[in-house]
This record gives structure tokens, C-alpha cells and sequence, in this order.
């Protein structure tokens, strides 16, 4: 008996400490400049003959004043806008947001598929699974904060058949 008693608390502390483990790695995603979180940014795969590819994260302002997504680079990327999903004359489009995206105190805004995003323009290599690429987010007030996508799958993310994948026009 103290034997299986011995083997359940060693179990279960592994299980413990695999999960505590665990959970450490899902807040090393997340990142932050002056009173700005950002959380999990991530990329879908694209296929070789893609030169676009969208980004995705979600940004918490913390502070009492409000900021700006104005821009970023990434060495994989020739340049990097924001845009926001528009409907024109029943075809839905990416375009630039023209001042960037505002993050209200105490609000936070979430970049995903179908709606506000990055895009990565000029696509140097496709993206794949698993791969880690390097950013660099601007902000108005904020400034400049390195973070890395994580590039993974998201099946069912797409909607009404947004993606990465498609020319930037």
C-alpha cells in the first residue's frame, strides 16, 4: 500500500510540475512596452508562391492614456502594414488602416483572421509550421517592442475564406 500511495504522490507531483511547466511557456509568448501587453502573435503556413502573410496577436492597454499600432518590420518581410477587412461592392479586401490601430486604456484590441491585422508584405521565404519569425511592433507613444510569431496552423480560423495566402493588390 505505501508503495502505490509512494508512486500516486510521485505522479502526481510530475503532473504538477509538468503543467506548472506548461503554463510558464504559454505567458513566455506574451510581451510588453510601457503600459502595452501583447499576447501570442502568431502566422499561418503559406504556400511558396505567396508574398503576403498575415499576423495576428492581441494588445492590452494597461495605462490610463491611449496609443497607436503604427507599424513594424520583420527581417522575413519586405514591409509590414496594418490593415482591416473591408467589403467593397460585395468582394472582401484588406486595406491599410490609414492611422494605425488605436488601443483605448483598460481595452484590448484582438488582430485575427477576418478582421484587423498585420500584414507581412513581400514575403522573403514561405512560412512554415513551427517556424519562430522575428518582429518589431511601433507604437505611437509606446515605441518600438521585438516580439516572435509563431508560425501554426489554425484550422477553421479562415473566414469567409480570408487568408494569408492571397495577393496583395
Amino acid at each position: 500500500m505505501t508503495n502505490i500511495l509512494r508512486s500516486f504522490v510521485v505522479s502526481f507531483a510530475a503532473a504538477a510540475a509538468a503543467a506548472a511547466f506548461a503554463a510558464t511557456g504559454a505567458t513566455a509568448h506574451e510581451y510588453k512596452v510601457g503600459a502595452l501587453d501583447i499576447g501570442h502573435p502568431w502566422s499561418r503556413p503559406t504556400p511558396k508562391e505567396a508574398n503576403i502573410a498575415g499576423g495576428y496577436l492581441t494588445i492590452t492597454n494597461k495605462g490610463k492614456t491611449p496609443d497607436r499600432l503604427i507599424g513594424g518590420s520583420s527581417p522575413v518581410a519586405g514591409q509590414i502594414e496594418v490593415h482591416e477587412i473591408v467589403d467593397v461592392d460585395g468582394m472582401v479586401k484588406t486595406r491599410p488602416v490609414t492611422n494605425g490601430i488605436e488601443i483605448k486604456p483598460g481595452k484590448t484590441v484582438e488582430l485575427k483572421p477576418g478582421a484587423l491585422r498585420i500584414v507581412l508584405l513581400g514575403l522573403k521565404e514561405p512560412l512554415q509550421v513551427g517556424q519562430k519569425i522575428k518582429g518589431t511592433l511601433v507604437f505611437e507613444k509606446a515605441g518600438p517592442v521585438d516580439i516572435i510569431y509563431n508560425v501554426e496552423e489554425n484550422a477553421g480560423a479562415a473566414v469567409n475564406g480570408v487568408n494569408g495566402a492571397h495577393k496583395h493588390h
